[in-house]
């Protein structure tokens, strides 16, 4: 079945808030066996909005609209939904009574524009939303589904989940399709689709890259009649994709590099302190939001200039000689961060920035019992691109060297 998503709302447009719920949606329709070929956001104009609704119907056999269900003049799925299948909105008095109840434990009276949420055209069944006061609608229409959704993650989610997905799996023809993500670090996107090219050519998984922050990612997309045997197509290209790329792969679907090494750390039975200058905490930042850093991170220390630093225990001759940003300086950093936090590995990370052009260096130092090493990269892009760049670099650096003390051991 082809479906299209609708979000609406000019916030999105706006870049006021983050679409989320196209991106739940998408995922959830994949492991239904659903086909989605367009998400097409729309801001809060009516006839926009049934533009819109027209040419997804031209080429949808679902469609699912998310937000626009609420009791102001800016809410108008509803209206624009009706125009679509030329029916005539009426208020339904039961759905009308329930939110006279739920608006009834406010102080200050229901607002008479409430009176818009219990508006339902003929086609439409009414789904309950327990945990706000806009309900949803399921349409079925000249061979066409249409569900109305409402826009707050959590209340799309819940009547989705409740409501809408066991609908959904009895109208669709059991599909599934299912993704891994496998994500690499210190390689081009181009040299990814390279070593990857004899799988790229097959319909049945299809790879895609795509670049992040912390490197490329290789998605194996499978369609099955089961979840056993899309699992089972999926893992006979991983095991060529893993072979082709090998040491550049650091974790797969929902892994971050923090929680990668925090693992390792714990697995090892190590403790990690970390020191930072020019990546303004986000080393510390991207270990601490791990839920295995409380037993494996001692801390970070953030240094905003060289005063800073030495305040924080590093001689200053370092910097007579060296400069303010060196391996050097990297390497007492490092040091720092062990002895004072009390840990069993100091991991720092020093930018060099050049000021006339968007690339630097950065020294990144592991500190073990006073022997260490030393990683030096060279970085392009602005300050925040550079910012993300070499603190995962360092916690790469990192999980490399805990990989060949595990291998050694």
């Amino acid at each position: 079945m082809k479906t299209e998503i609708i979000p609406v709302g000019t916030e999105i447009l706006l870049g006021n808030i983050v679409d989320t719920d196209s991106s739940f949606l998408a995922n959830q329709l994949s492991m239904v066996g659903m086909d989605l070929h367009y998400i097409s956001t729309v801001g809060d104009n009516e006839d926009r909005l049934v533009d819109t609704l027209r040419r997804a119907w031209d080429r949808a056999d679902v469609i699912i609209v998310t937000g626009g269900l609420g009791p102001t003049e800016d809410d108008i799925t509803r209206e624009a939904i009706a125009r679509l299948v030329d029916e005539e909105l009426t208020t339904d008095q039961k759905v009308w009574d329930e939110l006279q109840r739920l608006l009834g434990r406010y102080p200050g009276g229901i607002p008479k524009s409430n009176m818009r949420q219990a508006s339902v055209i003929p086609s439409a069944e009414v789904m309950q939303n327990r945990i706000g006061t806009a309900p949803g609608w399921w349409i079925e229409k000249d061979e066409h589904i249409i569900v109305a959704l409402p826009g707050p993650p959590a209340e799309m989610k819940l009547m989705w989940e409740e409501s809408v997905l066991p609908r959904m799996r009895e109208k669709v023809e059991r599909a599934t399709i299912l993704s891994r993500t496998i994500k690499t670090f210190r390689l081009a996107e181009a040299k990814v689709e390279e070593l990857v090219a004899p799988l790229s050519r097959l319909s049945n998984p299809t790879l895609a890259t795509y670049i992040h922050p912390d490197g490329v990612y290789l998605r194996i997309t499978a369609k099955a009649a089961t979840e056993e045997e899309a699992l089972r197509i999926i893992s006979s290209s991983e095991e060529e994709v893993r072979r082709a790329l090998s040491a550049h792969i650091w974790g797969m679907d929902n892994d971050t590099l923090g929680h990668v090494v925090s693992r390792l750390l714990k697995a090892r039975n190590l403790s990690l302190a970390t020191m930072e200058s020019s990546t303004d905490g986000y080393l510390c930042s991207a270990i601490a939001d791990c839920t295995e850093s409380p037993a494996v991170f001692a801390g970070g220390l953030l240094a905003g200039n060289l005063r800073a630093k030495v305040a924080l225990g590093v001689d200053e001759s370092i910097f007579e000689r060296h400069g303010e940003e060196s391996p050097e300086v990297a390497r007492a950093m490092a040091e720092v961060a062990r002895t004072q936090l009390r840990a069993d590995l100091g991991l720092s990370v020093s930018c060099a920035m050049d000021s006339d052009s968007n690339s630097g260096d950065a020294f990144i130092c592991l500190d073990e019992d006073g022997s260490s090493r030393v990683f030096s990269h060279r970085l392009r892009g602005d300050r925040a691109r550079m910012r993300q760049r070499a603190v995962f670099a360092a916690l790469f650096d990192l999980r490399g060297v805990l990989l060949e003390e595990v291998q050694c051991t």
